[in-house]
């Protein structure tokens, strides 16, 4: 059995940063660091105060500490885990690039007032698990030891599941809207058409080589680094 500290190193790159951060967030607000509301989605502080932190801070907070923040966190651990293991394997940058385009939408989203949430979090949780669910649809999911159902059906399940314990629904549905954008733009489309209209962004490679040399890894949709890759690949062996 691996340790804790083994398990959190074995963690790919990008849920295991999202992941953190979440923990690091709640845990500031716990110790009493700093008050959430520094943090919330308030598009007038944005544009009037030039609070533009606010657009990324307000995606770390998943909430007090509580089990509905344990579930968010473990859905990070398991189910972000599982698709950049497994669907975004050796596609790290297609990765990140899904979590940003996620998080712009739930941006544009919660800028229609009857739509607005102060933390869009749980929202970015619920669009990964909506996105595995779609991508492992014959998944067994055993929910809670009461009922088995196939993972395609799971989102709607939790969404039952907070509709019944009164926790807002909203970001959920958001989450939802989001991840299924995605994959229509990225999966049904090109089946149905042969196009792809959401390739990665050649930026979002750039970067992601810039950040890390020692991943040798072509992202699919960045074919004209692939000379770059493949030198750094030799330079490293040579060297």
């Amino acid at each position: 059995m691996s340790t804790p500290a083994e398990f959190y190193n074995s963690l790919p790159p990008i849920s295991k940063a999202y992941g953190t951060m979440c923990l690091v967030a709640t845990t500031a607000f716990h110790l009493g660091l700093f008050p959430p509301e520094y943090t919330a989605l308030i598009y007038e502080y944005v544009f009037k105060h030039f609070e533009v932190w606010r657009l990324v801070t307000n995606f770390f907070f998943l909430g007090k500490f509580s089990i509905n923040f344990g579930i968010r966190l473990l859905m990070i651990a398991r189910y972000g885990v599982q698709l950049e293991k497994g669907v975004f394997e050796r596609r790290t940058a297609d990765f990140l690039w899904m979590m940003i385009f996620g998080a712009l939408t739930l941006l544009v989203l919660s800028a229609i007032p009857p739509l607005w949430t102060p933390f869009l979090g749980v929202s970015l949780v619920f669009m990964l698990l909506y996105i595995w669910s779609r991508e492992f649809p014959n998944a067994k999911i055993n929910l809670y030891g009461l009922v088995q159902l196939k993972a395609f059906y799971f989102p709607w399940a939790m969404l039952a599941l907070d509709v019944i314990f009164g926790s807002p629904i909203l970001p959920d549905l958001l989450g939802i809207v989001a991840g299924h954008l995605y994959y229509f733009l990225t999966v049904l489309h090109p089946l149905a058409t042969g196009k792809n209209i959401l390739k990665t962004p050649k930026w979002v490679c750039i970067n992601w080589l810039a950040a890390s040399e020692s991943d040798i890894r072509q992202p699919p949709h960045c074919p004209r680094l692939n000379q770059q890759l493949v030198r750094l690949s030799e330079e490293e062996v040579t060297g």
